[in-house]
């Protein structure tokens, strides 16, 4: 049974019965959940749970993992993302993904920025230059950065690492924004800025992200998903999932006994 909102509002995602595999060990179970454009969903759950594989079924990125195999469907805007001649650079380029160790390149944050721009269009001079300003505006990082644009993206923070991140992804204007625990090494001002800024980008992209801090989905997410073995236990308003769940295994999970 598909689980999602009882209001109508327009869908990004609509899961339906996704089953996951890596090797004979099956990590997700008959998933069905749907995810609302322009809202953050959180995802959350002990260790080992899932949650991480979801996410990255919703851009394709597990099938560059070898023995990785999947069934259901998972449509994007109405299209089933692993239909035969959909392609997955393309899902990417559409759906960003942030990963939970900020991955900036060894190149400078200019550079670092204006990454996905030039393989996808190869923009050039002003154009370039505008896109770059524009993401790292986006990201809340231009002020920071703007007089040492072509210095060493590894000599920023962890906190403005990541945040070029969010940039560097959000310079190819993608339509949806995947986070794969994105705070876990930051520090609280760090996670704060982060927090911030998501609640901020929600108004221009669907957002999902994948947290063990329950604090966190609680304060930035309009959604949240509970995981538990591979199967989604219990979906629905963030505020119902915290307040009244309607399951006793979230409850145990948000109230501390186990996880």
């Amino acid at each position: 049974m598909m689980i999602g909102m009882k209001q109508t509002q327009p869908l990004a995602f609509e899961i339906q019965n996704l089953n996951c595999w890596y090797g004979e060990r099956q990590a997700l179970q008959k998933i069905s959940l749907t995810i609302p454009e322009h809202h953050i969903t959180a995802i959350i759950g002990p260790s080992g749970c899932g949650k991480s594989t979801f996410i990255r079924c919703l851009n394709r990125i597990n099938d560059l993992i070898s023995d990785f195999r999947v069934n259901g469907q998972v449509l994007f805007k109405g299209q089933d993302i692993y239909d035969r001649g959909v392609d997955p650079i393309e899902i990417r380029f559409r759906i960003g993904m942030v990963f939970q160790k900020p991955n900036p390149f060894p190149k400078s944050i200019y550079d670092n920025t204006a990454y996905g721009p030039r393989v996808w269009g190869t923009p050039k001079g002003k154009q370039l230059d505008s896109i770059v300003e524009e993401s790292l505006r986006k990201a809340v990082l231009w002020d920071e950065v703007k007089d040492k644009l072509h210095h060493s993206a590894l000599a920023l923070s962890g906190g403005q690492q990541q945040r070029l991140c969010i940039a560097r992804a959000l310079a190819v204007e993608p339509e949806v924004l995947l986070l794969d625990e994105p705070c876990s090494a930051l520090d609280p001002i760090a996670t704060a800025r982060i927090e911030e800024l998501l609640l901020d980008l929600k108004k221009t992209y669907t957002i999902a992200i994948v947290t063990h801090n329950m604090q966190q989905a609680a304060r930035v997410s309009d959604f949240t998903g509970f995981f538990l073995l591979g199967e989604l236990i219990e979906f629905g308003e963030t505020k119902q999932i915290f307040t009244n769940p309607k399951d006793s295994r979230t409850e145990d999970y948000i109230t501390g006994r186990f996880g």
